[in-house]
């Protein structure tokens, strides 16, 4: 019975899974005059000491700068990486990003995130 109950509750805890880690905000949204259709969104992506976002990808081509703090990120087919606030770089849309984390314990990072793509439609 006990191992049942210990069993269960592990199996709750692996369904719930992590929160998102990360604090998104949206800072613009505008359409691109030259490219109808298309649209840029830029995004302040604030991670609070050691949290990560789980692996993902966007449908959007993504440029990424480091405000503050230091951000490991690895790109599927990349090597994984550190960043330093004022270092950035680019994720193709439909790449797999497999790592993207706080690289300190101790301090929080920031980054901005500009996509270029189809309108984002959030999900409800």
């Amino acid at each position: 019975m006990r191992t049942t109950l210990l069993l269960a509750a592990l199996l709750m805890l692996a369904a719930v899974g992590p929160a998102k880690a990360t604090q998104d905000d949206t800072l613009l949204t505008a359409a691109l005059t030259q490219a109808p259709g298309r649209a840029l969104e830029a995004l302040r992506v604030s991670y609070a000491p050691g949290e990560a976002s789980k692996p993902h990808s966007h449908d959007r081509d993504a440029y990424v700068y480091v405000l503050n703090g230091e951000v490991r990120s690895q790109v599927e087919g990349q090597a994984l990486r550190v960043y330093a606030a004022g270092e950035n770089w680019f994720e193709p849309a439909g790449a797999r990003h497999l790592v993207s984390a706080n690289a300190s314990n101790t301090a929080p990072a920031t980054i901005l995130v500009v996509f270029v793509g189809k309108p984002h439609v959030p999900h409800k």
